[in-house]
């Protein structure tokens, strides 16, 4: 089986993730205090049935994705929170060549469909952003959706989202995103031999029970995460972890949040070496959430 870098361009980073929330002017609300930044863009794509909001990162997007009148994305998402709820729903990575791209993963094996031209208009500005997009099987990637972007307007028509607070206490990019495997040698398989991510590190940790594995790309990193003590289930669909987001100060991020209302654990040391986490409590739009920093 080719990898994708073997066949096509590699894939330049994880050019966002789409969380799908319920109510969308609440959830930005909640975003902006979290990032402390507000959004880059908000849209709306009236032919999908769908609005989003952006926030657009040092390496990376967040998309707040809600139903908003009809289409068939619209009549997903809302199917989506009837069965599940609010969360964490696909990882966007971005290419060069969505041509090539949809090319190296049918041979792949992950049976995609596009490319499909895209488009979203900001209802502030007016602004239009057009992209191309390929769209993996589900099957074929474990239940996980994944899907390339081939952004085709100007970087700046999607602007980096501006410090709110003190740039050290914001959040600055994104760090990692979980996914959970129930068979971790199949998931390691869909993003290193199908999607062609390196694998930067491969670590068990006995005492907690767990496998992990690290792709990286772009800047940012796709962790695998496994029960050291339970049968590979290869038929079991995986599932996403959560979000990670870097901080260049963790001390004053815990207290901008504080601050803010949140209610957040007490920062500790990271599995990580020369790090400091902490996490709101609860899911934050349907998220488990970690900040991270370096310790000094």
């Amino acid at each position: 089986m080719r990898r994708l870098c073997d066949a096509a361009p590699m894939l330049t980073g994880l050019d966002h993730v789409v969380v799908a929330v319920g109510d969308l002017p609440a959830a930005v609300r909640c975003t902006e205090l979290l990032f402390g930044r507000p959004a880059s863009w908000r849209g709306e794509h009236p032919s999908e049935g769908t609005a989003n909001a952006l926030f657009r990162l040092d390496n990376s997007t967040l998309e707040l994705l809600a139903a908003h009148g009809e289409g068939p994305l619209g009549a997903a998402v809302r199917a989506r929170l009837a069965a599940h709820g609010e969360g964490l729903v696909a990882l966007a990575f971005g290419t060069e060549d969505a041509a090539a791209c949809a090319e190296a993963w049918r041979g792949a094996g992950l049976e995609p469909r596009g490319p499909q031209d895209g488009l979203g208009r900001d209802v502030d500005s007016g602004a239009i952003r057009r992209w191309a997009q390929v769209d993996a099987s589900p099957a074929a990637t474990r239940g996980i959706v994944v899907r390339a972007i081939e952004n085709r307007s100007p970087a700046d028509v999607l602007p980096l989202c501006e410090a709110r607070t003190s740039p050290e206490a914001s959040v600055t990019a994104l760090d990692h995103v979980v996914v959970l495997s129930a068979d971790v040698a199949a998931t390691r398989a869909v993003f290193g031999e199908k999607l062609g991510l390196r694998l930067a590190l491969e670590r068990s940790f006995e005492e907690r029970g767990v496998r992990l594995l690290f792709f990286r790309v772009g800047g940012t990193t796709v962790e695998i995460g496994g029960r050291l003590d339970a049968e590979p289930q290869p038929d079991a669909s995986d599932r996403f972890g959560g979000l990670a987001w870097r901080v260049a100060d963790v001390a004053a991020a815990h207290a901008r949040l504080v601050a803010a209302g949140f209610d957040v654990s007490d920062a500790r040391d990271g599995a990580k070496s020369g790090t400091r986490v902490f996490a709101p409590r609860g899911e934050l739009c349907g998220v488990p959430t970690l900040f991270i920093g370096p310790s000094a």
